[in-house]
């Protein structure tokens, strides 16, 4: 039986994912432009929108979420 620390266990999964969104998206709205996330979270939704603007089925708001949302993502889990 062996301990392992979750940090060095390959195979835990780390659930805080939400809890540090909410906090880097708070961090975002105090510090605006200052905040290191905000301006590859803006790209990521400018390249979302454009995106979804050029693809058929998926409009440009939709792109500019899921792009944002891919941003900020990549921003926590590298």
């Amino acid at each position: 039986m062996t301990d392992q620390n979750p940090d060095q266990n390959p195979d835990h999964q780390d659930h805080d994912l939400i809890p540090d969104a909410q906090d880097e998206v708070k961090g975002m709205m105090k510090q605006g432009l200052q905040h290191p996330s905000t301006k590859p979270v803006l790209t990521g939704a400018a390249i979302g929108a454009v995106v979804g603007g050029i693809l058929p089925v998926v409009s440009w708001p939709i792109g500019l979420v899921a792009g944002a949302g891919f941003a900020l993502y990549k921003r926590l889990r590298p």
